[in-house]
């Protein structure tokens, strides 16, 4: 009896840390996956390391985007993608997919 006492507010916080950590976790990296297959020529896309650029090829054989940035063509693994700022539709035109709160609009300010 004494055992199974002791043992109980451990597996209540192996619960606790599955639910507040690894879950959440899981589901990120889920939404990323997702981001990153959809990406297709026309997105307007930022890199992890801040570049803003056009996507103007996705090779899946490679995971390389090849990207336009204003007549520059600089090539990328897949993974740098931080997000979609605009989505290309099939009209041609783009749609608003995530301007994320790193934008310098949600700054909060009003000035």
């Amino acid at each position: 009896m004494e055992l199974l006492l002791g043992t109980f507010p451990f597996i209540i916080m192996i619960g606790l840390m599955y639910l507040l950590m690894i879950r959440p976790q899981q589901k990120r990296a889920k939404e990323t996956q997702n981001m990153l297959g959809s990406l297709q020529k026309g997105d307007s896309i930022v890199t992890i390391g801040g570049l803003h650029g056009l996507v103007d090829e996705v090779n899946e054989t490679n995971n390389t985007v090849v990207l336009d940035c204003e007549g520059i063509y600089l090539t990328f693994e897949r993974r740098a993608v931080a997000r979609i700022v605009t989505k290309a539709t099939a009209a041609g035109t783009t749609q608003v997919e995530d301007l994320g709160s790193n934008s310098p609009d949600n700054t909060g300010n009003e000035d």
